[in-house]
C-alpha cells in the first residue's frame, strides 16, 4: 500500500472530528482529511440528546454555542444535508436566589452576546409552558432561539460541508499507530494504508486515551454513562402545533425535560457518582454501543420530573438511551496542543458535543491555522493538566464534575473531591491559622483567612457573603501594616546558557535585564501579536534568568519556550515550578519584618525598587525580588521548598510586633484593582498590547521579537475595543467577570475582571470597550445581578497613582 499524503489527519468521526474538518477548510486547509474506523458519529454522537442553548453564564461557552445555534440554522441550506434544528426554545427554571442570580448573571452575558433572552414570572412562564407545574419556582429564564438538532444529521452535515471544500472524509478504516517520523511529520498508521501529515488530530471520542498513550500521552479522559429517557405519545401533545420548549432544571431535576416529536423526553445527571466504562480502554469492536437502562440510580429525579410535567407521568416508558460520553476532571474540553509534541493537536474530552462542537471546531481551527483563536482558549487548553492528574484522579474527578453539572455555577465554586493535590510546606500552617483553599493548577493556595468565628469553609453565592469582611480584614493589614502570603503556585521558570539573553529577546516585548539584578514586566505574544502571557524576568547572572508567570500557565509557557529553541542555541529551560517556593511579604512595615531575619541590607540604595538579589533568611537561600503585585513596599522570596517553613516561621515570628498578618487570592485581587494591575483576564490570547492598553511594556525600536510586526500594526491602527479601568457603584454584589457593559443604552463591551477595594471603598474593574468609549469620565452602566449600576471611566489608579509607596 502506498503512502498518502495531508497537512492535517483528523482521527476519529464524531461531532467533534466533522466540525473541526469542516472549519479547517473554511480557514483554507483543504488539504485535510478525517480517518474514521467504522461510520461517521457511531461512537458517542449518534445517541446525544442534541439539545443547544444560549442559557450560559460562561462567556467563551456562550459564544461557542451561539455559533453553534446559528451554524446549525444555515447548514441544511448550505449542504443539503437534513440536520433537523427545531428552534423551540428552551426555559431555564430558578427555585432560590441563587438560581435566580445565576439567571441574572446569564442574561448580562447573553446582552454582551446579543442573545434574545427575557425574565419570567411564574405567570408568564404557564404561557410558554403550560404542562409544567410550578410549585416552588421563583423565575425563570426564556431564551427563545434555543433548540435541538438531530446529532447525526448534524455531524453528516458538517462532513458534507468539508468534503465539498475539498477536505476527504474516509470511513470503515481503523487508525492503529500514530509515530512520529525523523522529518518532523507525523506517520498516521491505518488498516487501509499509512498517511503522512504535518499535524495529527486525536479527535478520538472514547477512545482518546488509547490513541493518546500511541505517543506517550496519558490523557485524562473518562467514559462515563449519562441516560435520557423517551416516554410513549403524549396525548396533550398529538394535536397541538407548537412545540414545548426545553426546560433545564438544575434544583429539582437535575437536568433537563422537553417534547421528543409527540412524546416526552427526560434527561438526567443523578447526583451520585455515574457509571465509569471502559477503565481498561474502549473496545476496538464497539460501534453504536449503549448500556441497559438504570432506573435505580436515577428515579428520586425521574419522580421529580414526572411531578414536574405529569401529562409525561400518564405514559409509559418506551425507550431509555444510556450511552457513554467522554469527560475530562473539569468539564471544559481538550482543546489544543498536546503537551511537548509539536503539531500533534487534542479535540476530545467534550462532555457537550452537539452544543459545543461547532464552536470548539472553529476556534481550534483558528489556533492550529493562524496561531491563535478570537476567544480566550486557556480555560480547554490540554496543558492546564499536569502529571498529577492519572487516570484514577481524573475518574474522581469525572464524577465530582457528573454530580455538579446541574448545579448552580457560583463564582469560585469548591471542587474539593481528590484534594489536595499539590501542596506547599506551608499547607498546614496556613490551615491552623484559618486559611481557605482554592486550587490552582494541581496547587492548593489560599483564598481567604477565617476569623471572628466564621465557618473555615467555601461560601458560595453571587453577591456578598461572610467572607467580604474577612477580606477587607486582609486588605487593611497590607495596607497599613503588613502581610503575608503563600504564592508558591507561582509558575518558575529557569533559562539559562550562553544564549539565555538572545534567546528571550526574542520571546519578549520588551528588553531583557541589561545587568544582573533587574527585573522586567514584559509579555510573550505570538506571530498575531495577542497576548500568551504576562511574565516578570529577573536576570540573576550573565547567563542566568528566572521568568515568573501565573500558574495555569505552567507547563504552556515551558512548551511555548522550548518550541522556539533555534537548533545549536546554548539555552537551557528548567521548570523550577515545584523546586521553589514563594512568600509575598507586602506592606509598609515589611522592611522592618524583613530586616530581623537577614544580613543583607535593604534599603533602596542596596536593594532598590525592581531590583533582584540573592540573600539569605534564617539561614535559608532566597531569591528575593523587591516588587508588589499589591502597590506596596514588599518583596517576593523564592525559597526551596526544604526551606519554606522555617522561613515563614520566622517571618511570622518577627512579623507579630508589626501587625503581619496571612492574606489570601482574593485580597491579592482586591489591591490590584486598586492600583490598577491588569491580571490574567485581561492579557489573553484575545488581544493585542495596544488593545489591553499596556504599550509601556512593549520596546519595538529593538530588533524583532515574535509578534513585533502585528503588533506595531496593531498600534497604527484602529482598534477594536480597549481595555478601560471602571470605577462601579454597586450594592450587594461585584462584578465578576463577562458582564455587559452599556453607553447611552446600548451594549459596548464587558467586563474582563472586578472585584471591590476594600481600602478605597469602591468596586472596581477592568473592561473591554468600544475605543469610543474608553475615554477618562465616560458615563457607563454594567448590568450585574439584573440591575444596570452606574460606572465611570477612570484616568489613573484609585491608590497611589505615582506609584510611590512601593518605592518606600
Amino acid at each position: 500500500m502506498t503512502t498518502q499524503h495531508a497537512r492535517v489527519v483528523i482521527v476519529g468521526g464524531g461531532i467533534m472530528g466533522c466540525s473541526l474538518l469542516y472549519h479547517l477548510v473554511r480557514e483554507g486547509w483543504n488539504d485535510s482529511v478525517l480517518i474514521e474506523k467504522a461510520e461517521l458519529t457511531s461512537g458517542s454522537t449518534w445517541h446525544a440528546a442534541g439539545q443547544i442553548t444560549h442559557s450560559l453564564g460562561n462567556y467563551v461557552i456562550a459564544r461557542m454555542a451561539g455559533y453553534g445555534i446559528e451554524l446549525y440554522q444555515s447548514l441544511e441550506e448550505e449542504t443539503g444535508q437534513s440536520v433537523t434544528f427545531h428552534k423551540c426554545g428552551s426555559l431555564r427554571m430558578a427555585y432560590t436566589d441563587g438560581e435566580v442570580d445565576y439567571i441574572h448573571q446569564i442574561m448580562s452575558v447573553g446582552a454582551v452576546l446579543g442573545h434574545p433572552m427575557e425574565y419570567l414570572t411564574p405567570a408568564r412562564i404557564a404561557d410558554i409552558h403550560p404542562f409544567y407545574k410550578l410549585d416552588g419556582i421563583k423565575a425563570a429564564l426564556h431564551t427563545p432561539d434555543d433548540g435541538h438538532v438531530d446529532p447525526a444529521g448534524a455531524a453528516f452535515a458538517l462532513a458534507k460541508g468539508a468534503r465539498q471544500r475539498g477536505a476527504r472524509v474516509i470511513r470503515n478504516n481503523r487508525v492503529m499507530d500514530i509515530k512520529r517520523e525523523a522529518s518532523g511529520e507525523w506517520r498516521v498508521v491505518t488498516e487501509q494504508g499509512d498517511w503522512l501529515c504535518e499535524k495529527v488530530v486525536n479527535a478520538g471520542g472514547a477512545y482518546a486515551r488509547q490513541i493518546g498513550a500511541w505517543v506517550g500521552l496519558d490523557l485524562p479522559v473518562v467514559s462515563a454513562l449519562h441516560q435520557y429517557l423517551v416516554t410513549d405519545q403524549v396525548p396533550e401533545l398529538v394535536e397541538r402545533s407548537i412545540e414545548l420548549p426545553v426546560v433545564r432544571d438544575d434544583h429539582k431535576v437535575s437536568g433537563y425535560v422537553r417534547q421528543e416529536q409527540k412524546s416526552g423526553l427526560i434527561g438526567i445527571y443523578e447526583k451520585q457518582a455515574p457509571p465509569i466504562v471502559w477503565t481498561e480502554g474502549c473496545p476496538w469492536e464497539a460501534e453504536h454501543e449503549l448500556f441497559d437502562a438504570n432506573y435505580d440510580g436515577i428515579m428520586p429525579w425521574l419522580e421529580a420530573a414526572l411531578d414536574a410535567v405529569p401529562i409525561f407521568a400518564e405514559v409509559g416508558i418506551k425507550r431509555v438511551v444510556n450511552g457513554a460520553i467522554a469527560h475530562p476532571p473539569d468539564g471544559g474540553m481538550l482543546l489544543g496542543p498536546a503537551e511537548g509534541l509539536r503539531d500533534f493537536w487534542l479535540a476530545c474530552g467534550i462532555p457537550v458535543g452537539i452544543a459545543w462542537g461547532p464552536g470548539a471546531g472553529k476556534y481550534l481551527a483558528q489556533w492550529m491555522v493562524h496561531g491563535s483563536a478570537d476567544v480566550n482558549m486557556r480555560n480547554f487548553d490540554p496543558r492546564r493538566y499536569g502529571p498529577w492528574t492519572g487516570f484514577d484522579y481524573a475518574v474522581r474527578k469525572v464524577e465530582e464534575d457528573y454530580v455538579l453539572r446541574h448545579e448552580t455555577p457560583f463564582p469560585h465554586r469548591d471542587r474539593p473531591a481528590e484534594r489536595p493535590v499539590k501542596t506547599s510546606p506551608l499547607f498546614e500552617r496556613l490551615k491552623e491559622h484559618g486559611a481557605v483553599c482554592e486550587q490552582i493548577f494541581g496547587w492548593e493556595r489560599p483564598q481567604w483567612f477565617a476569623r471572628n468565628g466564621v465557618a473555615q469553609e467555601h461560601h458560595e453565592s453571587f453577591r456578598r457573603t461572610e467572607v467580604f469582611d474577612m477580606v477587607a480584614a486582609e486588605c487593611k493589614a497590607v495596607r497599613e501594616s503588613a502581610g503575608i502570603m503563600d504564592l508558591t503556585g507561582f509558575a518558575k521558570v529557569d533559562v539559562s546558557g550562553v544564549d539565555a539573553a538572545a534567546f528571550l529577546d526574542r520571546m519578549v516585548a520588551n528588553r531583557v535585564p541589561a545587568k544582573p539584578g533587574g527585573i522586567v514586566l514584559t509579555h510573550m505574544l505570538n506571530h498575531k501579536g495577542t497576548i500568551e502571557a504576562e511574565v516578570t524576568i529577573a536576570r540573576l547572572g550573565e547567563d542566568r534568568f528566572y521568568i515568573m508567570y501565573a500558574a495555569f500557565h505552567e507547563l504552556r509557557i515551558v512548551d511555548w519556550l522550548n518550541q522556539h529553541l533555534r537548533d545549536g542555541e546554548d539555552v537551557t529551560v528548567t521548570n523550577q515550578s515545584s523546586g521553589y517556593g514563594c512568600v509575598v511579604l507586602s506592606g509598609p512595615q515589611s522592611r522592618e519584618i524583613l530586616r530581623q531575619v537577614t544580613q543583607a541590607p535593604l534599603d533602596n540604595e542596596n536593594f532598590p525598587w525592581l531590583k533582584a538579589r540573592e540573600i539569605e533568611i534564617a539561614g535559608a537561600p532566597v531569591r528575593a525580588l523587591r516588587m508588589s503585585y499589591v502597590g506596596e513596599l514588599g518583596w517576593e522570596l523564592h525559597i526551596p521548598m526544604e526551606h519554606m517553613l522555617p522561613v515563614y516561621d520566622a517571618l511570622w515570628e518577627a512579623g507579630k510586633a508589626h501587625g503581619l498578618d496571612n492574606f489570601g487570592s482574593l485580597t491579592l485581587n482586591a489591591l490590584r484593582l486598586e492600583k490598577g494591575f491588569k491580571g490574567a483576564s485581561e492579557l489573553t490570547n484575545e488581544v493585542t498590547l495596544p488593545e489591553a492598553d499596556v504599550m509601556r511594556f512593549a520596546k519595538l525600536g529593538k530588533d524583532g521579537f515574535i509578534g513585533k510586526e502585528a503588533t506595531e500594526t496593531s498600534a497604527a491602527g484602529d482598534l477594536p475595543w480597549i481595555c478601560a479601568y471602571l470605577e462601579i457603584e454597586t450594592k450587594d454584589s461585584e462584578p465578576h467577570g463577562s458582564e455587559a457593559v452599556f453607553a447611552n443604552g446600548r451594549c459596548i463591551g464587558a467586563i474582563s475582571s472586578g472585584g471591590y477595594g476594600h481600602h478605597v471603598k469602591k468596586a472596581l474593574g477592568f473592561a473591554y470597550v468600544d475605543p469610543s468609549f474608553s475615554e477618562p469620565g465616560t458615563q457607563l452602566d454594567v448590568m450585574i445581578m439584573g440591575e444596570r449600576c452606574p460606572a465611570k471611566v477612570l484616568a489613573e489608579p484609585v491608590y497611589d497613582p505615582m506609584s510611590e509607596r512601593p518605592r518606600m
